[in-house]
């Protein structure tokens, strides 16, 4: 499972607070969700997001652009990542730093200004990872045990 891996799209899913309609056994994966928040995320987000902005400052240099939108969506990530470390949830609302991420997103913010913030939360993800309370891996036996009921239910056609 890519929940598992802290693969932030998946984790975004299962905390997103627009949820329409929803099975029992989707009631229960949502009411376990945090067993799949751990460590991992730190390598995960910050990986993407430093292999990405390499790639970027490489675009800068060979084409004088970016994606903006694309720059956006990766300090949000690392905005996301420092919630998820130090709080224990994945937010799905970007809340106070909205106008900001508009801002980069339109391309308003100068290359510069956004490596300087960029560089202020990869610190702040760094020390959000020192102090984490959050496991050092997910909990494989609970996601696993989750998975084979799951399945069991799905073989013997007892899903809605």
């Amino acid at each position: 499972m890519h929940a598992l891996k802290a693969n932030p799209n998946v984790l975004e899913c299962l905390y997103t607070p627009l949820v329409e309609t929803k099975t029992s056994l989707a009631d229960e994966l949502l009411r376990m969700r945090s067993i799949f928040l751990s460590r991992l995320v730190y390598q995960t987000y910050n990986g993407y997001v430093m292999s990405q902005f390499k790639k970027m400052q490489t675009d800068i240099r060979n084409q004088g652009q970016v994606k903006w939108k694309h720059v956006m969506h990766l300090i949000r990530l690392l905005l996301s990542g420092i919630v998820v470390l130090r709080e224990g949830f994945v937010p799905v609302q970007v809340g106070r730093h909205r106008e900001m991420l508009l801002r980069i997103k339109s391309g308003g913010m100068s290359w510069n200004e956004v490596e300087a913030w960029r560089r202020d939360l990869h610190k702040q993800l760094d020390r959000a990872f020192e102090e984490t309370r959050l496991p050092e891996k997910p909990d494989y036996h609970r996601a696993n045990d989750y998975l084979i009921k799951a399945r069991r239910l799905a073989m013997s056609e007892e899903l809605p």
